[in-house]
Formats: structure tokens, C-alpha cells, sequence
């Protein structure tokens, strides 16, 4: 595995980490509890040793299942988790309505407010089992909070020892400058993959300049660009990708028909589609480290793998290249 440093913090992270999401089964059909602490400990094992979640994934559940997997190898990983998405109260902005793993219904608010983060990182800190975390990420932006009182109170709870460093997800220039002028911001998490490439119009020139480091998720577009999303696959209503603009049928044929030009890439390689997506990410100058999802520890190999992939600079046009001619879901 390769490592990174994480914008100018002591944190190394290996350039393919674990995102959390999926197992905490929120928005993707639910989880298998036991095969996804196998899938995280085969991670740390295999040197992906930095672990991404948050509060809301599973409404605390995603957490819960790290806390389990990574008791007695603390030491060994850098444990990243968010706040400000709370589906326990009902103040803030507005996000979403939403079901919970049992088909609850419940109220989505973006709340970043100082009480509250305080009472989110106790809440945090006791699911993981951890007395500190490494990187504490504001999840989204929340407009009804001022944002020097939000960075004021990453401030102190920095100071408690409660956690290393701040970041933010979601986050455009603007408000991530606005951020570093208050305290000392050492990452970003916005998503990035070759369907989605917002971020390389502003967003990364920046954080090169400035030295943040860049957590990218949904690398292989939530599983679009392994392959593995074929057109028989049906999609619970509980999965978010249901829902999805490029997963109707027809978004799903034109991308599949786009990797079969990607797909000779990967044969040189001896690798996976997977593994050519998450392995375009990473080769791309200002990103620190890949999130990736994973269930099992075969999916978990996966990943690992694309770390050592070796994309040369007509692999990587070629990619481009071919994501252009697609354009658009339509």
C-alpha cells in the first residue's frame, strides 16, 4: 500500500481507504453487521489503514460496526468520522425525508451548531469506543448556523484532546476558505470520480495551492463504473440509487457501452474495471486517497489492488476521453 500525508497534518493515509457508508446500510439495502467487521479488519490487515464514516450512516450504526472492528488495533488505523447530519431532532435547515434501516420514517437536518456538535462528538466518541478522533469532518454545510461559531467549537473540542484535526465534506472554495481564515482546516471531502469532475474546475487547483488534503468519495460512482451494474439489476426503493439519474436503464446502457472502451485498459493492467476507476482517482494531482466502499473482504482485496495500479498518462486520456464523448445522463 501506498501512503500519503494528509494536507499538513501528522495524519498518513494509504491512497485507497474504507468509506463506511454502505455498511452502515442507510440508503443501500441494508448490511450484513458481521461480514462488514470481516471487511474492515481484512482492510487493516491488507494496509488500509484509514476508516471513513459518519453519524448518519445507519443512524449511528455505521459507527458502531468500526467501533467493533477496529477494538484492540486502535493504534493502527486513522479513524475519520462527520457530524451535522442529525436525524434525532428536529432543528436546523431542512435536509430530507428519509427511512431507516427498519423502514422508519424520519427528518433529515443539517445542524452545526455548537451545542450540538458537542453533543454529537460524545455520541461518536462512544460508538467508535475511541477517546479521539483523528479527523472530525463537518458533513455539509449548514446556512442557519454562523460559520465562525461552528469552526469556534472544532476549536475546543481540539483543545480537549477530543479530536486531531478538522475537515469538511461538501464544502465549495468559498466556504473552505472561509473556514482555514478561522481555524486550522487540514481537509476536504467532496465527491470525485470520472462522471463526476466538478471539483477539478476549482475546488483542487485550490487545495494544491493551499496544501488541503483531499478525501474523494463515491470513486467508482457508487458501482457504476465497475461494470458490475448490469441491466438486470434491481434496485430496492431503500437504495439510493434508485433514485439516481445514471442509473435508469437507459444511463446504464450508455455507460456500460462506454467501459468497453475502458475495458482494454484494464486487460493490460491485469485489472478490474474497479480497480481502473478507483486508480484514475487516484492518479489525479491534488487527491490524497480514494474512498471505497466495501461489504466482504473479496470486495475489500479489490480495492486494495487499485493501489498498486500504474495508469500511464494515454490510460488516463483514454479514460477521459471516453467519459466526454458520453456526456450527460439523460
Amino acid at each position: 500500500m501506498k501512503y500519503r500525508q494528509l494536507g499538513d497534518s501528522d495524519l498518513n493515509v494509504p491512497v485507497v481507504s474504507f468509506g463506511a457508508w454502505a455498511i452502515g446500510g442507510w440508503r443501500w439495502g441494508g448490511t450484513d453487521d458481521k461480514a462488514a467487521v470481516r471487511a474492515i479488519q481484512r482492510a487493516i490487515d491488507l494496509g488500509m489503514t484509514c476508516i471513513d464514516t459518519a453519524a448518519v450512516y445507519g443512524q449511528g450504526h455505521s459507527e458502531t460496526v468500526v467501533g467493533k472492528a477496529v477494538a484492540g488495533r486502535r493504534d493502527k488505523v486513522v479513524i475519520a468520522t462527520k457530524c451535522g447530519l442529525r436525524w434525532d431532532c428536529d432543528d436546523g435547515e431542512f435536509a430530507m425525508d428519509s427511512v431507516d434501516n427498519d423502514g422508519k420514517a424520519f427528518r433529515l437536518y443539517r445542524n452545526l451548531r455548537p451545542e450540538s456538535i458537542r453533543y454529537e462528538v460524545d455520541q461518536s466518541l462512544r460508538r467508535l469506543g475511541i477517546d479521539r478522533i483523528d479527523l472530525y469532518q463537518c458533513h455539509w454545510p449548514d446556512i442557519t448556523t454562523p460559520l465562525d461559531e461552528t469552526m469556534g467549537v472544532l476549536a475546543e473540542l481540539q483543545q480537549q484532546g477530543k479530536i486531531r484535526h478538522i475537515g469538511v465534506s461538501n464544502y465549495a472554495v468559498d466556504m473552505l476558505e472561509r473556514c482555514m481564515s478561522m481555524t486550522h482546516v487540514v481537509s476536504v471531502q467532496p465527491q470525485y470520480n470520472a462522471l463526476a469532475r466538478d471539483i477539478e474546475q476549482d475546488l483542487l487547483p485550490f487545495c494544491r495551492e493551499h496544501g488541503i488534503g483531499v478525501l474523494t468519495y463515491s470513486s467508482m460512482a457508487q458501482g457504476l463504473l465497475s461494470g458490475k451494474v448490469t441491466m438486470e439489476r434491481v434496485f430496492p426503493e431503500t437504495d439510493l440509487r434508485s433514485k439516481k439519474r445514471w442509473f435508469t436503464p437507459e444511463n446504464r446502457k450508455r455507460v456500460l457501452d462506454m467501459l468497453l472502451k475502458t475495458q482494454p485498459i484494464a486487460d493490460a493492467h491485469g485489472a478490474t474495471l474497479a480497480q481502473v476507476a478507483i486508480g484514475w482517482v487516484v492518479a489525479q494531482p491534488g487527491v490524497t486517497t480514494a474512498l471505497v466502499g466495501a461489504r466482504n473482504e473479496q470486495q475489500v482485496e479489490e480495492n486494495v489492488k487499485a493501489a498498486e495500479l500504474e495508469l500511464t498518462d494515454n490510460d488516463l486520456r483514454t479514460i477521459r476521453t471516453a467519459v466526454e464523448e458520453l456526456g450527460a445522463p439523460i
